[in-house]
């Protein structure tokens, strides 16, 4: 790319874009909680399954990726790799032989402090810069965006 060609890139208009923005900084919080979440061996989004089930435990395959906004197949890797690592463990659903529960086992249980505070410690990171009247004035404002897209489950 020539000299110009790199300005032009440097400026590009998508860059000036609040979701530009947006985008950037999920991307520097995402890798601050993956640093922290990877001294309990978990990768990012791995956590958000231990999360759902901490909130109820024995959910179907199916209500997890509802909850979680992502597709079947992708749920059923996670699964497989918490379950490889002993933190959950799926049953046969006794209602339905076609579907199965999953349900977390002690050691996943206990990670739920740890996560916990692997969460605060990147928020106070990624919100330093703010002060507490800020840090709710953009939780405020991410909710209406977030309201703003629909089908997103909490």
């Amino acid at each position: 790319m020539t000299g110009v060609g790199r300005a032009v890139a440097a400026n590009h208009p998508v860059k000036e874009r609040v979701g530009f923005g947006l985008a950037k900084v999920c991307k520097a919080h995402r890798g601050n909680v993956a640093g922290l979440l990877a001294e309990f061996g978990l990768h990012v989004g791995q956590e958000m399954v231990l999360i759902e089930l901490w909130q109820n435990d024995g959910l179907r395959g199916g209500e997890l990726a509802c909850r979680l906004g992502v597709e079947p197949p992708t749920v059923t890797k996670m699964l497989r790799r918490l379950e490889g690592m002993g933190l959950i463990e799926r049953r046969p659903d006794p209602a339905d032989a076609r579907s199965f529960r999953v349900y977390l086992t002690g050691p996943g249980r206990a990670l739920e402090e740890p996560v916990l505070g692997c969460w605060e410690r990147a928020e106070e990171k990624t919100f330093a810069g703010l002060d507490p009247a800020e840090r709710r004035e953009f939780g405020r404002l991410l909710a209406k965006v977030r309201s703003g897209l629909g089908s997103i489950r909490d």
